[in-house]
């Protein structure tokens, strides 16, 4: 209950926010508004090492949650965020984090296979586990990214292990939450969305 309760959270964010991108698209007048604040934590990357909050600071970040046995939408949010990799000016200090919603499988090593088949720039782009609690608490205390686990039952295939968000989030320098972007979706166009992403990361790097 808790996890839908953060997804019903994350729809009502994600609505609101499109809603200001789009407001502040025609006006140019207002001000990404601040979401949340990010909490410290520590989880670990696909070299096996450790990464706090401390490890991000000053830069301008974002983020997805995803799970490598996913057939659905993951594969297609990990190469908008390969995309989003290529798009980035080779000066930006922009960072690129992909959580994992199933740390009992998704491994350091296997992490770091899924980056590679991706063409992942680990220097760039990082993939974090944990434990469940941890993840949780960065996933959806601080970056409202939700996930429910499907039940056996109701499994329609056997890597239908999640419904997970399909949302990527913008951190600034100040571990401040500052944009929800819907990537996947009915009426959701790539194409226009991330030159949103990308604008967003310029602004709150100060450029």
């Amino acid at each position: 209950m808790l996890w839908v309760g953060f997804a019903l959270l994350l729809a009502l964010l994600g609505l609101a926010y499109l809603l200001s991108v789009a407001e502040y698209g025609q006006t140019r007048q207002t001000k990404l508004p601040v979401i949340a604040r990010v909490a410290d934590f520590t989880l670990t990357n696909q070299d096996d090492q450790a990464v706090t909050l401390a490890d991000l600071s000053n830069r301008v970040w974002v983020a997805d949650i995803i799970f490598t046995r996913c057939a659905g939408s993951c594969p297609i949010m990990s190469t908008e965020m390969k995309s989003l990799q290529d798009a980035l000016p080779t000066a930006s200090p922009a960072k690129l984090v992909t959580l994992t919603t199933d740390p009992d499988y998704d491994t350091p090593a296997i992490l770091k296979r899924y980056g590679e088949h991706y063409g992942a720039d680990f220097q760039r782009w990082t993939f974090l586990t944990g434990t469940k609690k941890e993840l949780a608490g960065l996933a959806a205390g601080s970056l409202k990214l939700g996930s429910t686990p499907v039940a056996p039952q109701d499994r329609q295939s056997p890597d239908d292990l999640f419904v997970h968000s399909t949302i990527f989030v913008v951190v600034d320098k100040q571990a401040r939450l500052r944009g929800i972007f819907q990537t996947e979706g009915q009426g959701v166009d790539w194409a226009k969305v991330k030159p949103q992403i990308l604008a967003t990361v310029k602004e709150l790097e100060g450029g």
